[in-house]
């Protein structure tokens, strides 16, 4: 298993990030909330998971070691893989994910796009002994905190890092916020993803 990475960061995309090591560029498929660490020319260091199919070997990387230990988790769960188990953590990070299934809480997990109702009481039912105890603070800020909706906190995050202004970032949000609201308004979750590669099409044709 390849535990880590580190190297430069040659080149940085919507989903994943290529990263020079030893003379090779891997490609790492990232959360936005990571991709946002990532500069283009610098070093980095990333936890990582390797995926390994029939067909492909697939690298996906992590800010931290709990991160990883998150994403392999949430895979021993029925119906979950590692494009799910990464879109879980690019809509709540760790500690909301052990929060949201100590505490049982359908509609934190039902914001994530791929998880209906059943599947996220599938999913409780299967990790409450699995991610461990959330840490008391952060599950109370959590739990009390109002927050701005997970995907402008995602898509600002991404747009940062490749390389855009954090008021270019706000104009390209404030574009798709009707794309995103659409989606809520019909009980879906906004896909960060989709919105992202809009929000990046805006900006191209601006």
């Amino acid at each position: 298993m390849i535990a880590s990475i580190s190297g430069r960061v040659a080149a940085i995309a919507p989903d994943s990030a290529v990263v020079e090591v030893g003379g090779v560029g891997m490609l790492v498929h990232c959360a936005p909330g990571t991709l946002a660490t990532l500069r283009t020319g610098e070093e980095t260091r990333l936890a990582t998971s390797l995926v390994v199919r029939e067909d492909s070997l697939t690298l996906f990387g992590f800010g931290t070691d709990d991160e990883r230990t998150v994403f392999e988790l949430l895979q021993t769960a029925s119906g979950v893989g590692p494009r799910l188990a990464l879109a879980m953590l690019a809509v709540h990070p760790p500690n909301a994910l052990r929060v949201a299934v100590a505490s049982a809480d359908v509609k934190a997990l039902t914001m994530v796009p791929g998880i209906g109702q059943k599947g996220a009481q599938r999913i409780i039912l299967e990790l409450k002994d699995k991610l461990g105890t959330p840490d008391a603070a952060l599950a109370a800020a959590l739990n009390g905190q109002a927050k701005q909706p997970a995907w402008r906190e995602q898509v600002h995050s991404g747009l940062v890092g490749l390389g855009y202004s954090a008021r270019d970032a706000d104009e390209a949000i404030a574009i798709v916020s009707p794309e995103a609201d659409a989606e809520v308004a019909a009980g879906r979750a906004p896909a960060v993803a989709v919105l992202l590669k809009a929000a990046l099409r805006a900006l191209s044709v601006r």
